[in-house]
């Protein structure tokens, strides 16, 4: 078995690539496909269409193949660099001569630019070209170790899947920088080390290459993050091992506790494991949303900070206090819904615990497919849990349809997923999470195979001692309740076949599992079911899921979700949309009955087809939209026929109202 990287010494579980496992068919099979065929070409003619994106011409400048300043944000070299991981990673699971050609000359032009010491930062490369005065780590917010951190793990990417080392050796000096920066300017790597993309990458350096320089590294960014005076913004008020809870910016957070996890991966270090496990519980207890957004606020400080109001500081795109979950004004940034895919799989990977495979499961068929619209080409950069008609203020939006923002939009604009954001990080995360979501499908332990998520995957892995096991899913989860898994090729040896761990998901109840119609005894749900037995090709493996359709409340701390209710059935949650109400019945007027059905039909949504669900909801009667506070109406209650749809397919159907959590009628 070849796992995507090497090592992990101490982790339970290790991930498989494209070699061995796949998404072959089903729900996963098909956004697979459409993040081939749509995303990443659909971001590369962004990325290098200079009216559209400055990403390819950035590099250009830098290299003096053309004149030019820089454009766009500081941060846009990583955002290419994302891209570039995702296009690598389609040449794996779909190998392309023509592409496979593209992606080694832009990583010639990547080596290119890069300085003799391993910086690479377009933006100054560019004025020191133009020769302006240009300082490296002149300021926190240009994102230069975020930058190099993609950098690094494109290269570990690239070197993988083709054996070139052009761009590994580009990854391998800037992680030279970085290390001199840990050893003679700490202070300047500490300030610079802003959503720390660097810890992954480094330790992704190190697998790839067993080089333990750069493990070491990933120890020296920790000392020289806990020696920095620093604010919840950046999660450097705090030492890493006395922080107790999750604050501040949502995407730097979880991309710091991946890359520590990470770390433990690596060094066993016990101690510093316990703190990721309960910073973990602290996010998933009280601070996620139940698509698994994370990061609920636009603007907060830092949560009990300080006692002095003086020394709080302003955090954005933040995790709140505990429970604090608004809906309209909800942010759930992408990039920080998939940093937490990033460490929930790093914990997994650590602990075998099905519990972090259930909430990367949450965020995947949730807020992450929210973020991509159902065509595969446009994006959201923030993922609501309602939309307002009239809104009487502008929610802040980080992008428009070319390099110089457009005026803020009127204070009645909607949400709308676009082609292209000024602040384009997110299209490129998404990208690369989707084009390597086979590897979240299943690992490889020393005591057998364990499969996580369900949705059409093929896997085929080999362990040391010559056993073999293949398998075929099929079944049409997650709309379907039975996942049915074939053996398709099997060796055992000395009798032995590899174990088979299947995950029963924490939300499920009363599952059932068979193999070749023989009943097998179920683990309690939010945990695996292990099957030990000498396989055979066609043996056949059904895992039945009751997917009842789940009426569910909030904590009674939640006070943005008091008596409401939102609506589940297996891992999707649904919502309500205004291109499904009656006409002339608004969005405020909608509430559920208790006891009412909710029947499951197949429907399509912008001619995609899902499983929608069907009840009768109370309509309740319209105030008065300008009263600050209004009389209750004793008018009779109406009723009327209304559509849920799942959450992730909102906003597909052009400008309209939608919400997660609706009034519950007694």
């Amino acid at each position: 078995m070849t796992a995507t990287t090497a090592t992990r010494a101490h982790a339970r579980l290790r991930p498989l690539g494209a070699a061995h496992a796949r998404w072959a068919s089903g729900f996963w099979g098909d956004v697979h496909d459409r993040t081939r065929d749509v995303t990443i070409p659909q971001i590369w003619s962004s990325l290098s269409d200079p009216a559209v994106s400055p990403g390819l011409a950035n590099f250009r400048i830098a290299a003096g193949l053309e004149p030019g300043e820089h454009s766009g944000p500081p941060f846009m070299d990583g955002d290419f660099y994302k891209w570039l991981e995702a296009a690598i990673a389609r040449l794996e699971t779909d190998p392309d001569p023509e592409l496979g050609e593209r992606i080694e000359h832009i990583a010639e032009l990547i080596a290119s630019v890069q300085r003799p010491d391993g910086y690479l930062h377009t933006p100054t490369i560019i004025s020191t070209r133009n020769h302006e005065d240009a300082i490296a780590l002149a300021d926190r917010f240009n994102f230069e170790t975020y930058n190099l951190g993609h950098l690094i793990t494109a290269g570990v990417r690239h070197y993988e899947v083709t054996g070139s080392t052009t761009l590994l050796d580009a990854a391998r000096k800037a992680a030279s920088f970085l290390e001199d920066l840990a050893t003679n300017k700490p202070l300047e790597l500490a300030r610079s080390a802003i959503c720390p993309s660097h810890y992954m990458a480094v330790i992704d350096l190190y697998r790839a290459t067993g080089d333990e320089q750069y493990l070491r590294l990933s120890e020296a960014f920790i000392r020289v993050r806990d020696d920095f005076e620093g604010g919840d913004d950046n999660q450097d008020r705090l030492p890493v091992r006395e922080q107790k809870v999750v604050a501040g910016h949502a995407v730097r957070a979880n991309y710091l506790y991946a890359g520590l996890a990470d770390l433990v991966a690596e060094t066993g270090d016990g101690d510093l494991q316990a703190v990721l496990e309960r910073l973990w519980r602290d996010v998933v207890d009280t601070k996620l949303y139940i698509t698994g957004g994370a990061g609920a606020l636009y603007d907060g400080a830092s949560p009990d900070g300080s006692p002095w109001q003086g020394d709080i500081s302003r955090v954005h795109q933040a995790y709140g206090r505990a429970y604090q979950l608004p809906q309209t004004t909800a942010h759930n940034e992408s990039c920080a819904n998939i940093g937490l895919i990033l460490w929930g799989e790093r914990m997994l990977a650590l602990t075998g615990d099905a519990a972090y495979a259930d909430v990367i499961e949450q965020v995947a068929f949730n807020s992450l497919l929210s973020s991509v619209s159902l065509a595969g080409s446009e994006y959201f950069y923030t993922n609501p849990l309602r939309q307002v008609r009239d809104l009487p203020y502008p929610l802040r939006r980080p992008g428009d349809t070319a390099i110089h923002p457009t005026p803020p939009p009127p204070p009645s604009d909607e949400r709308l997923r676009e082609s292209y954001l000024s602040c384009f990080c997110c299209p490129p995360n998404i990208a690369r999470t989707l084009a390597r979501f086979h590897e979240r499908a299943a690992s490889l332990g020393d005591d057998g195979l364990y499969v996580h998520l369900y949705g059409g995957s093929a896997l085929d892995v080999t362990t040391d001692d010559g056993r073999r096991l293949a398998l075929r899913e099929d079944g049409g989860y997650p709309w379907g309740e039975t996942v049915v898994f074939t053996v398709t090729a099997a060796v055992d040896a000395g009798g032995h076949g590899i174990p088979l761990h299947l995950r029963i998901p924490g939300w499920s109840s009363g599952a059932t599992l068979t193999v070749n119609g023989e009943a097998v005894t179920v683990s309690d749900p939010g945990a695996y079911t292990r099957i030990d037995r000498v396989w055979q090709e066609g043996d056949v493996v059904a895992l039945h899921l009751p997917m009842p359709v789940r009426v569910l409340r909030a904590h009674r701390l939640a006070e943005e979700a008091t008596n409401q209710v939102a609506v589940r059935r297996g891992p999707v949650v649904y919502a309500v949309e205004s291109a499904d109400l009656p006409e002339g019945v608004v969005l405020e007027q909608i509430a559920l009955r208790r006891g009412a059905a909710l029947i499951p039909v197949e429907a399509e949504v912008a001619g995609h087809s899902v499983v929608a669900l069907e009840t009768e909801a109370v309509v309740l009667p319209r105030t008065d939209d300008d009263a600050l506070y209004d009389d209750v109406d004793d008018a009779p209650l109406a009723a009327a026929s209304i559509r849920l749809i799942p959450y992730f397919a909102w906003g597909n159907r052009g400008a309209g109202e939608m919400s997660v959590w609706l009034p519950l009628v007694w």
